[in-house]
């Protein structure tokens, strides 16, 4: 398969999750959370804070789903599809070593993010080394 066309592929999986990840945070935190067993509760700063997050989340997949349509913009929607997934990862990380290990679910997603963001890096490389 086509580097272009691999790329719009992972460019439309990447921002598809990131889009629906964004959406559930910003305007349903509550259901989204307790969808991998986190209950969130009433307090209206961690609320704000989870907000703000998904709020960035979801203009990054919406730049993301538009690098898969515009292949102008596909470079840059690689870049931050890769810095999106594997800083969520990679902190993933940092909290296992200092907060211990999470349920299963929070580790696929972990596992996801890595490959996710991985893949996404990779397919810049190789735009790159293309141009």
């Amino acid at each position: 398969m086509k580097t272009q066309t691999l790329t719009k592929i992972a460019l439309a999986v990447s921002g598809v999750i990131a889009t629906g990840v964004g959406v559930g945070v910003l305007f349903a935190p509550h259901a989204f959370h307790a969808a991998a067993g986190i209950m969130l509760g009433k307090d209206v700063n961690l609320l704000n804070e989870l907000r703000s997050s998904g709020g960035m989340v979801l203009v990054s997949g919406l730049f993301i789903l538009l690098g898969a349509i515009r292949a102008k913009v596909a470079f840059l929607a690689l870049v931050v599809s890769s810095v999106l997934y594997l800083s969520y990862g990679l902190s993933r990380v940092v909290s296992l070593a200092a907060d211990g290990i999470p349920s299963g679910s929070m580790l696929q997603i972990l596992v996801l993010e890595l490959v996710i963001g991985g893949i996404c890096a990779i397919l810049r490389q190789r735009q790159r080394a293309s141009r």
